[in-house]
């Protein structure tokens, strides 16, 4: 029988503030610890693992993990991971063209009249061949893309919205890996999570170099962080259910045997710019879908609730969609020659 893999979550509580759990079915055990983030400072001081450290971080407290998950407990789940000093701290980013599926997706969103192979198809192949170098090699370099920082992390059963500026909004069901780097500028990775990524495809879809604005938005990650889970091979399935009945369901694969690129590579093409090794950085960091409901042409629509499940990586992560009601106007940049602004 293999081992459970560990399982943590963050929690805040409206008198008590943030701790951290230890997922123990049905029950959460609390933890000294605030945030994943100093729990895994600690741990690195000590020259500890993290689940080396939670024994004696444990205080013999509990919640009932069905209420939490519900909403129907005091205790409120956070995001799996982040910077608990400020949302500024963390980098939020991702690796796209990671799986075939994505990859033909795209292929059809971009094609041409001609239809030949397209720039992210291309770069998808190239991925295949050079991905996965030996051992102390790097390889091909990967798509990457910024997301944003962490105030666009959602907690499970928070709504992720359709801002008024966007064309739509629509599930990203992937892993991501939460990492910190320490005093040095080592990052370290602390586990994997399960991830919606929410993006604007048909922003995208009118021209791939809309990528990058189709990615700004929120996400969520959680509802648990999974220490030791192996990234070799993991399955699972996303659904969308409207008025509590599945709309939309599919299998999604991912882990480096489904993937293009080797996750070493993944990390290495991340990690390489100095700027993303800034001592006491947090990054979450996407490695990209299998599957996702736009593929199959459907449009979600206000409530609708995107379900995403990975076996062994604890409860599925659940976030309703929200459209917004603002209207689209225009941000104006104030100067400090402008008369009568000063100071307002």
């Amino acid at each position: 029988m293999s081992k459970e893999p560990i399982r943590i979550v963050q929690l805040v509580h409206p008198s008590s503030g943030r701790q951290v759990a230890l997922v123990q079915e049905p029950y959460l055990q609390l933890l000294k610890a605030a945030s994943v983030y100093a729990l895994a400072l600690e741990a690195i001081d000590a020259s500890l693992s993290i689940a080396e450290l939670i024994p004696e971080q444990l205080t013999g407290e509990s919640v009932d993990y069905n209420a939490v998950y519900d909403g129907t407990s005091p205790w409120r789940l956070l995001p799996s991971f982040d910077h608990p000093d400020g949302p500024f701290g963390c980098t939020v980013s991702g690796t796209g063209l990671t799986h075939k599926n994505s990859a033909l997706n795209r292929q059809m969103m971009h094609r041409s009249a001609n239809d030949k192979p397209t720039d992210s198809m291309v770069m998808y192949e190239w991925g295949v061949n050079g991905g996965s170098p030996s051992a102390g090699s790097i390889g091909t370099q990967p798509e990457w893309f910024y997301k944003g920082n962490g105030t666009l992390l959602k907690a499970h059963n928070e709504p992720l919205e359709v801002p008024a500026y966007a064309n739509d909004g629509g599930e990203e069901p992937e892993i991501a890996g939460v990492y910190v780097v320490d005093e040095r500028g080592q990052p370290w990775r602390l586990g994997f999570t399960t991830a919606n990524e929410f993006s604007d495809h048909v922003m995208e879809k009118k021209n791939y170099l809309y990528l990058a604005p189709s990615k700004l938005r929120n996400c969520a990650i959680g509802p648990e962080l999974v220490l030791d889970e192996s990234f070799t091979a993991l399955q699972g399935r996303v659904q969308i259910l409207r008025n509590n009945q599945v709309l939309w369901s599919a299998e999604i694969n991912t882990g480096e045997s489904n993937m293009a690129h080797s996750l070493a590579n993944l990390e290495h093409h991340h990690f390489k710019y100095a700027c993303h090794r800034v001592p006491l950085q947090a990054h979450v960091h996407f490695f990209g879908a299998d599957a996702f409901s736009f593929g199959s042409n459907v449009v979600l629509e206000e409530g609708d609730m995107m379900q995403i499940h990975w076996q062994g990586m604890g409860r599925p992560l659940r976030n309703p969609l929200r459209i917004s009601g603002e209207t689209d106007t225009l941000v104006e940049v104030r100067t400090f020659a402008a008369a009568g602004v000063y100071g307002r």
